[in-house]
Order: C-alpha cells, then structure tokens, then sequence
C-alpha cells in the first residue's frame, strides 16, 4: 500500500489536469498514489490523465457531486496513511510531500499538517502575492479567524484524523462524509473548523510557499458573494454546536473573512467590490485593523486606488512586486 494518497477533485479542467498531474508525480517523496476523481466531466479531463501513462494515477469517476463530494469519494477510495489534496488548477512544489510526510511522521499528534502557498495567475506566472501564515500554537479560534491553511491544496492530512470526522448523512447509501457535500462554497473553512473544535488533533504548518494557488480572474466577484454566503451558513451550521466560542468570535471572523474577500477582489481588479469589502470588515470589527495594521490598511489603500484610478497602476505594481520576489 503507499503510505500517501492525493486526492484531485476534477471537473472540466483539461486546461490545467496535465500540468498539475506533473507537479505531483515530481515529488521527491515518491511512495503515493493520486486519485484523480472525475467529477462528471464533459471535456478531456479524463482522457489527458489517462494518457500520463503512470500507473500511480487511479482515476475514480461520478456524476457531478461538487468540489466535497469528489473529495470524499477520493477519500473513500484513497489507500494511503496520509491523505493530500491538491485541486486540479493548482501546483506542489517538488519537495512538498516530503516535508508534510516528515513533519507527521516525527509529530504523532498533528493530524492536518499544511504549507504556505504562492498565488499563480492563470497561466502560472507569480502574482506577487503570498499566503504565509501562522505554522504553530494553532487554536480554533485562528482557524475561524484566520484560516491559515489557507485553501484546498495546501493540506496533508492524517487518515485516523479524517476518520474522526466521518459520518453517513441519511439517504447516502456508498460512502460517509468528510466535508460537507451540502456546502458547494467554503466546504473547505467548514471542514478545518469542525476539524479543530471537535476532534483532539493538532493542526500544525510547516516552511515554506510549497502549494502554488491559481487565481482566475474570471467570475472571481461574483464567487466571493456565494462564497460569504456560504461562510454565513457554516457559522449557522456550528454555532450550536460550540455557542460560547462562535458568540466570541463570529464578529472578528466575519471582518477577516471579509477582508480576505475584498483582497480577492483587489486581484480580480473589481475596485467597487472591494472598496464595499472591506468597509464591511471594519463595520463588523476593528480586530483586523488592530492585529495586523498594514494588511489592513494596504487592502483599504488597494481597494481606493483600484476604484479611482482603474486596474493598470496596480496590475504594474503586482508586476513589479513578482519580480522582486
């Protein structure tokens, strides 16, 4: 059996399947399978992965069950102690399964181990922007605020430790649940903050800018309303399970989520939307402004000159920060 599974949820995406399947059979810790799961595509998607020719690539195929639903039926097919997921528009630098291996092997007690990532364009060029966050003394309250697992690709995860998340909703008659298939936005922040409020594992990153996150500008705006959307369900979802610590912590939650979401707008280069953003976060909280001030401020600042001057001075200056980087 190989001591790792990835997991990569694929629906029309024979743009980018290639390029991702050869960022994950690069890695120097060579002991996986990937489980590639065709969620219903109509496209090449599948044809392109089977043409790799690499008998570690198992393609497990399903009518459309959405981004939760591909991820638990790889999951459920998956072999491996540990379990990554990396999303088919996505990239894993070469050494990014050793180090999360590593990382669990030596710390029986971290059951989610995640990395850094380096945000990609469409056609894979830096943007300049990163995710760097917090690695240790993670709590759930970081991960409801901040989230620093930060997306779908960047974590590893122990196989016991999902499988204290598992449950079989009622009508599902093949397989439990992991992420909340209900969910087709933010069925990733629901996962890890269920992870950290109810089970013992420890969540834990390790160095580096290992997952390479593709932003695609197209539709970004409209996504971050299903997106905020969504995120106020998960907080409906959970609060009766933990009232105490959603009461305490929902409002500077909601103003980073919100913030995150207007610098998301920011790249997409929709001025409006993120001016409205992040006025929005500091209505719900002046947390944000108080923890991290430049951030803050840099996104209010952004989101002004986006919408005065328009997208090419800043799209310059993202330029201009991706080469310095």
């Amino acid at each position: 059996m190989p001591k790792t599974s990835i997991i990569v949820p694929a629906y029309n995406v024979a743009d980018t399947i290639a390029e991702t399947l050869d960022s994950l059979r690069a890695q120097t810790f060579t002991d996986f399978e990937i489980i590639v799961v065709d969620d219903g595509s109509t496209d090449r998607t599948v044809a392109i992965a089977r043409s790799l020719g690499d008998p570690r690539i198992r393609i497990v195929q399903q009518p459309n069950r959405g981004l939760a639903g591909a991820r638990n039926s790889g999951i459920a097919a998956a072999r491996g102690e540990y379990i990554g997921f990396c999303d088919a528009d996505d990239l894993w630098r070469p050494a990014k399964l050793a180090a999360h291996v590593t990382h669990l092997d030596a710390n029986p007690g971290v059951g989610l181990s995640f990395s850094g990532s380096e945000m990609i364009d469409e056609r894979g060029r830096p943007t300049g922007l990163s995710q760097r966050p917090r690695l240790t003394g993670i709590t759930a309250a970081h991960v409801f605020c901040r989230n620093p697992v930060g997306n779908g690709s960047a974590p590893v995860l122990r196989r016991a430790a999902l499988d204290d998340l598992a449950w079989r909703p009622a009508g599902e008659t093949h397989r439990d649940w992991w992420f909340d298939e209900t969910f087709r936005q933010s069925e990733d922040i629901e996962c890890w903050l269920r992870f950290a409020l109810m089970t013992d594992w420890q969540i834990e990153g390790v160095p580096g800018l290992l997952t390479r996150y593709r932003i695609v500008a197209g539709g970004l705006s409209a996504a971050t309303v299903r997106q905020f959307a969504a995120w106020e369900r998960m907080v409906d979802k959970l609060s009766p399970c933990a009232p105490e610590f959603m009461a305490r912590h929902a409002p500077a939650a909601r103003a980073y989520q919100l913030r995150y979401l207007a610098r998301r707008a920011v790249v997409s280069g929709n001025g409006p939307e993120a001016l409205a953003r992040i006025r929005a976060a500091l209505s719900a909280s002046f947390r944000p402004l108080w923890e991290e001030p430049a951030k803050t401020i840099t996104t209010l600042a952004a989101a002004v000159a986006l919408t005065a001057c328009g997208p090419k001075p800043l799209t310059a200056l993202r330029r201009l920060a991706a080469r310095r980087a």
